[in-house]
């Protein structure tokens, strides 16, 4: 009798191994709920109002002039400011559009050439650079959109011709979501 227990309990214990062995190498698999995406308003930018440094009077030996992202101008060195109405200086501004209260960054340019073409003299350049925007380099669009400026700095030559300067094409800003 002791002898068929233990072959039993032999037989019980081979047949619950197998049994884990044969579940261990049965595929398992789970299905996924749902899939989904969710398609947002595509981020836009307009330019509202150009920059404009307005109008100065170059000394000989030139120097800058900054105009602040809030229209503020400053005048270093041969640059004098004049008060005249001719060229009213204003902050370049942008309207950005887009999904409800997303990030975003903005990428200003580095540099921008304004020429003055004369037949008389030749093309003179004066070089913008400096850019700087009045909210950064990144923001939040409330209810779906923000509006900001862009000043800059503007390099004056010495003996820099008399005339207006200009760069038809503009200068580009960039906005991308986060």
């Amino acid at each position: 009798m002791k002898k068929i227990t233990s072959i039993l309990s032999i037989m019980a214990v081979s047949a619950i191994f197998s049994t884990s062995a044969l579940a261990q190498d049965a595929p398992a698999s789970a299905t996924s709920s749902n899939t989904t995406t969710t398609i947002v308003a595509p981020i836009a930018i307009t330019t509202t109002t150009p920059l404009n440094f307005g109008s100065f009077a170059a000394l000989s030996t030139g120097g800058t002039l900054e105009l602040s992202p809030s229209g503020v101008r400053t005048a270093l060195n041969g640059v004098k400011l004049t008060s005249s109405a001719d060229g009213s200086p204003t902050a370049a501004a942008f309207a950005v559009t887009g999904e409800g209260a997303y990030t975003y960054t903005i990428t200003l340019p580095t540099d921008l050439t304004l020429t003055n073409s004369s037949t008389e003299t030749g093309t003179k350049t004066m070089v913008v650079s400096a850019f700087e925007s009045s909210i950064g380099t990144a923001g939040t669009l409330t209810n779906g959109s923000e509006a900001f400026t862009v000043g800059a700095l503007l390099t004056v030559g010495s003996e820099q011709l008399v005339g207006t300067y200009l760069n038809e094409t503009g200068f580009t800003v960039t906005v991308n979501y986060n």
